[in-house]
């Protein structure tokens, strides 16, 4: 599968809702047709992969009810999105740890991730209690484990699967920080923020950061239109 990917932080929910005078969890709601008008945009704007950031290793600080509300949503989007990202040709997979979810929510993602397997319009990465130290940090154990050295090319087939890098990352709601998501992915990553709190953004929204992205020049470290390309080697030697 090739194409760009996307990947979101998805924030302003709070936000969104305290604007209202409603409690927090009603933004977390709302954000989730946001989400769905998001995954169903992706193929029409060339997205073939979309990474979300849906719940932090850090989200665990904050109140036990928005905490178990959050797993209630996920587990419900699961439940019933199925049938259309199906119908739709979506992939879906979760990323993060599963060993602290709650079992009815973590059924339903593998659910979902089972019944999906054949999806190849979209990749849906779901980050759920991700890290990215922590996911580095695991990835690096089991290269250490199985090969024995650590190589670049080792980790990041260990940390990546082979899903491809990240080529936008756009987070949502103002702040300009990439807390703790796709450090390794997203090194490269072209950034785009926006002040739009997330159960505001649609599909025009998106549209609207890919144009943008369209527009950048991606150098990757080195220069556009460079005559030749050196290495260090061929420095030291010149030297």
């Amino acid at each position: 599968m090739t194409g760009t990917h996307v990947a979101i932080i998805m924030d302003g929910n709070g936000r969104w809702a305290r604007m209202r005078g409603r409690p927090r969890w009603r933004g977390h709601v709302a954000g989730v047709e946001s989400v769905r008008d998001t995954v169903r945009a992706c193929p029409d704007l060339g997205v073939t992969t979309l990474t979300l950031y849906a719940f932090s290793a850090d989200n665990w600080r904050r109140p036990a009810a928005e905490v178990g509300r959050l797993f209630w949503l996920l587990r419900e989007y699961c439940r019933r999105e199925q049938a259309e990202l199906i119908e739709n040709g979506v992939r879906v997979t979760a990323i993060g740890r599963r060993d602290r979810l709650p079992a009815s929510a973590r059924a339903e993602l593998e659910r979902l991730e089972q019944a999906s397997a054949g999806g190849s319009r979209l990749h849906l990465r779901l980050a759920i209690d991700y890290s990215a130290q922590w996911a580095i940090t695991e990835a690096a154990g089991e290269v250490a484990r199985e090969v024995g050295t650590v190589t670049r090319s080792a980790l990041e087939r260990a940390l990546t699967g082979g899903v491809p890098p990240v080529d936008l990352l756009v987070r949502t709601g103002g702040e300009q920080r990439l807390s703790d998501f796709l450090l390794w992915e997203a090194a490269y990553a072209e950034l785009f923020f926006t002040d739009v709190l997330w159960p505001d953004f649609r599909r025009e929204h998106l549209a609207a950061s890919l144009a943008d992205f369209g527009r950048r020049e991606r150098r990757f470290g080195g220069l556009v239109a460079l005559v030749g390309v050196t290495t260090p080697e061929a420095v030291r030697a010149a030297g």
